[in-house]
């Protein structure tokens, strides 16, 4: 009997899917752990939540940092996962040449609701091993900062 097994891609494979036209435009998807997953839908409460963090830490960091919010991060060697905002030292390139990496981020944070337990279970050990020290999750469910 032979059993089945799950395909797990490098960060390269990932790459060319995206490059050949395997995903679409419209699909929302990250790398977790050499796995596709496809990400939940943002909400009205999410988005909200998400450009007021924006607009509130654009003014309180100014120049000291950049800011990213729903783009890829780099975490060798299978994942690069796509966090709401991250903060990140500045680089004279602003990271045109490749994905930020641990590094690089000073903070994380992900805006939870529908995605609470996936960020809880799922992206906090994921960040802790890569060496990510500085995450929160805003949990619109209870409206606490985590």
């Amino acid at each position: 009997m032979t059993l089945a097994t799950a395909k797990r891609f490098t960060i390269t494979e990932y790459h060319r899917l995206a490059d050949i036209g395997f995903f679409t435009e419209d699909d929302r998807v990250e790398l977790i752990k050499g796995e596709i997953i496809e990400m939940a839908a943002k909400g009205r409460p999410h988005s909200t939540y998400n450009r007021r963090l924006i607009r509130e830490l654009t003014i309180l960091l100014g120049n000291l940092a950049t800011l990213q919010s729903q783009d890829p991060i780099y975490i060798p060697p299978n994942s690069e996962p796509e966090p709401d905002i991250a903060i990140l030292r500045n680089r004279t390139d602003d990271y045109f040449l490749n994905h930020p990496t641990p590094s690089d981020i000073f903070l994380i944070i992900e805006v939870a609701d529908s995605s609470l337990k996936y960020d809880q279970e799922v992206k906090l050990p994921l960040y802790s091993e890569a060496g990510i020290s500085d995450y929160w999750i805003f949990n619109l469910i209870t409206y606490y900062l985590e």
